[in-house]
């Protein structure tokens, strides 16, 4: 299957998932979009003659070649656009997380329902062989029943990167960083019962850190944290009847874990599972090719209900930490 894409957003996100497109069977950049033109043609000509450059979202979007949309803006960024390729009958794949609130993310998806259009938010960690392979270990029960998750993601940031530190671009460690500690605790175990949340604010009203307690109704409970003020071990282990799994560093990659496993004779067994991979991103993207193929409107494995379980986490923390979020913008940066 041959697929079209157009990029709305030249960051440094969107340069790192056209790079994972180049080596996706049938993915082809065809055109890109920026509020500043400027920005566009140079994006467009650091990724082929191919590519034709767009200073206005609603012009790519006319383009028949664009089969669809990554959305690649800053967080209060995401809505206008991925809305605006989802009613012009475009498939959508909207960075993470999917918008900076829940109503933004539940509109997104009713408009996809609607108008029959495939629309998935771009957890790539999900998609990760280390992932896949972990989540296999875990349903064959070679440690028993999964109950409880720690996971962490930090490291400070620097002024320059003004996207942690500006409330108007999404700010702040939690919807930067928090997609990944919270994705896996969605994936293991479903929709949360209850999120209780403890942090610090920036002066500018951002989250510095934030501390999240998760609890479901099969009594699995989980610790998770980000910052953008201290450098953490950006890790996992997940504790189970029988064993504990790490997941390695860094969270984000999934590149292996440990299984430490007690076996008949009391003593500890420990296996090490290697998965480390280059541009993990096209195998996101693969998955889309196929979710397109298959005609589907919405994908088995990161679905609407996780990505609204994800905004609800999120809108419980900064309801309860009173962070300050910017309102949902117009068109692309």
């Amino acid at each position: 299957m041959s697929v079209g894409w157009g990029f709305v957003g030249t960051g440094g996100i969107a340069a790192t998932v056209a790079q994972a497109l180049e080596l996706v069977p049938g993915g082809r950049l065809v055109a890109v979009a920026s509020r500043q033109a400027e920005r566009a043609a140079r994006f467009a000509a650091d990724h082929g003659p191919g590519v034709h450059p767009y200073g206005d979202v609603g012009a790519m979007l006319a383009d028949p070649a664009v089969d669809a949309v990554y959305v690649a803006t800053t967080h209060p960024q995401h809505h206008a656009p991925a809305k605006a390729a989802l009613l012009a009958g475009k498939a959508v794949l909207v960075e993470k997380p999917m918008t900076v609130s829940l109503a933004a993310t539940r509109d997104l998806l009713e408009t996809a329902a609607q108008r029959s259009v495939f629309c998935m938010e771009a957890y790539w960690t999900r998609f990760l062989p280390g992932t896949l392979a972990l989540l296999e270990l875990l349903d064959r029960g070679d440690v028993g029943q999964p109950h409880g998750l720690h996971a962490d993601f930090g490291f400070p940031a620097p002024p320059s990167l003004a996207r942690f530190h500006d409330p108007a671009i999404g700010g702040g460690s939690l919807f930067d960083l928090g997609p990944y500690p919270v994705g896996l605790a969605l994936t293991l175990f479903g929709t949360p019962r209850t999120v209780r949340a403890t942090g610090s604010l920036a002066d500018s009203g951002v989250d510095r850190q934030v501390g999240l307690a998760l609890d479901w109704p099969g009594g699995q409970v989980a610790a998770l944290s980000t910052t953008m003020v201290a450098r953490t071990p950006s890790r996992a282990w997940i504790e189970a009847g029988e064993g504990w799994v790490e997941v390695a560093s860094p969270l984000p990659a999934a590149p292996g874990f440990t299984v430490h496993a007690q076996g008949p004779d009391g003593t500890e067994h420990v296996r090490v599972h290697d998965h480390a991979v280059a541009h993990g991103h096209r195998f996101m993207l693969e998955h889309v090719h196929e979710c397109l193929a298959a005609g589907r409107t919405s994908s088995p494995l990161v679905t609407p209900r996780f990505s609204l379980d994800l905004a609800a986490v999120f809108e419980a923390a900064v309801e309860q930490l009173g962070i300050t979020r910017a309102l949902e913008d117009r068109g692309a940066r």
